[in-house]
């Protein structure tokens, strides 16, 4: 009886190498196929793989356009605040054309909608 469980690893372990070879042999012949049947598709992978082991030299952004996208920012800033006035306005309740592109401004927001809200809008 000793000897069974002995033979049960030696069994367990002989499916699980097979296993793993058999892993290990469809892998290398899809990877064959592929180079063989496929060629060029896997240029572009390539490249990819070349550039990986090159360093990336990543220029810093010039000063004056971090300057460029904080005045952007606060532009920004300024016109929301302009639109949540206009939004809080108890007046521009009973105006129409200003519900319409407050509305309109609220479901799909962009410049013509943002301009309209503006005009129209105390």
């Amino acid at each position: 009886m000793s000897e069974r469980p002995l033979s049960l690893f030696k069994l367990s372990a002989a499916v699980a190498f097979g296993l793993w070879l058999g892993f290990i042999a469809i892998v290398l012949t899809a990877w064959l196929a592929s180079r063989y049947l496929f060629p060029h598709s896997l240029a572009p992978v390539a490249q990819a793989v070349q550039q990986l082991g090159k360093p990336a030299a990543a220029a810093p952004e010039p000063p004056n356009r971090m300057f460029e996208q904080y005045q952007q920012n606060l532009q920004k800033q300024e016109q929301q605040q302009t639109l949540d006035q206009v939004r809080n306005n108890a007046r521009n309740l009973s105006n129409p054309k200003c519900q319409f592109w407050l509305q309109q401004d609220q479901n799909a927001p962009n410049e013509k909608s943002r301009a309209n809200v503006l005009q129209f809008c105390d």
